[in-house]
């Protein structure tokens, strides 16, 4: 598969980022039927074996329904974590070659071996980064896309501002760029397009729609928050990531545990890592323009439009001003 074929059935240029917790076959099987790319990372499930029945599901479920609609599906994506601490990542691997995944997204580690796998069955490979060294080494490794994670992303985020980011990226990367960081709507969408993004990287948002596995409380936090009660730090998971202010105030966490930094480790410790992050809610500061809790279906459509209403402002200020 190329780049040109991976886009062929999207609608809306958007990837609903992998969450951890929070996504799952009912949220990326919504997404891709309304043509957006839906993805999930592996770790979701507790076992390989329980990670293939979700890439079963999900490719039965949307081959189904190209056949009853006679319309076609955007693809899905799988996110591996690629760090030595992950027994699980060769496992995985092989499931989705096995199954012949449209789209793996990396982290925490760009592997040639692993990109020339799934470039074996024409599958494409995404890579998240937050800094240009970064992004030079996944460049080096192959990869078909680098999502770049700037400041107030959801989850492990960077600190970059995105204008300047996508320019430094563009000087020698001539692959995909996605652009996450505190979008929320189809307005934000165009605005990472005409800044040189090729995609929308959307993850808080998603949490915000019936077909996540969030729960209420954690629902109605995203929307009660505002983008200065996002709190950056990598006291949980030992990686940099923002996470719900009220969420680490209602655990009991301090000031003094905020700055501490621990041990990356995403096998003996994912149990505990899984425990932290179900009462430690992840969230980046486009929950300050969040504000319901919707159908994925609804939420697509809404941001279609507004993606097209945007567009047609865009054309309406060149006119203006040529």
């Amino acid at each position: 598969m190329n780049n040109t074929d991976f886009s062929q059935n999207i609608k809306l240029p958007v990837v609903a980022a992998p969450m951890f917790l929070i996504s799952g076959p009912e949220l990326v099987i919504a997404c891709c039927k309304n043509g957006i790319v839906g993805t999930f990372p592996a770790l979701n499930q507790r076992t390989t074996e329980g990670f293939e029945e979700w890439v079963v599901q999900i490719k039965t479920e949307l081959d189904q329904w190209e056949k009853e609609t006679g319309k076609k599906a955007a693809p899905f994506g799988v996110n591996l974590i690629v760090h030595g601490s992950n027994p699980r990542v060769q496992a995985d691997l092989m499931v989705c070659i096995k199954h012949q995944v449209p789209l793996i997204i990396t982290s925490l580690g760009a592997v040639k071996d692993l990109v020339d796998a799934v470039h074996s069955y024409g599958g494409l490979v995404f890579h998240d980064v937050i800094k240009k060294r970064h992004a030079e080494k996944a460049a080096e490794a192959g990869v078909d896309g680098l999502i770049l994670v700037c400041a107030g992303a959801g989850g492990h985020a960077g600190t970059l501002n995105p204008m300047p980011f996508i320019r430094e990226v563009r000087s020698f990367f001539e692959g995909t760029i996605l652009l996450s960081g505190a979008m929320s709507s189809g307005q934000d969408v165009a605005s990472a397009l005409q800044m040189g993004a090729d995609y929308a990287y959307m993850g808080t948002r998603f949490i915000n729609t019936n077909e996540s596995k969030a729960t209420d409380e954690y629902r109605d936090m995203i929307i009660d928050a505002g983008s200065s009660d996002i709190v950056y730090t990598a006291a949980i998971s030992g990686v940099s990531a923002n996470f719900l202010g009220a969420s680490l105030n209602a655990a009991g966490i301090t000031e003094e545990q905020l700055k501490a930094t621990g041990k990356i480790d995403f096998g003996k410790e994912m149990d505990t890592e899984a425990k932290a992050w179900k009462t430690i809610w992840s969230a980046g500061q486009g929950s300050a323009t969040i504000n319901d809790t919707v159908p994925a279906t609804d939420l697509i459509n809404r941001m279609k439009t507004e993606f097209k209403d945007a567009i047609e402002m865009q054309k309406k200020n060149l006119e203006r001003y040529s």
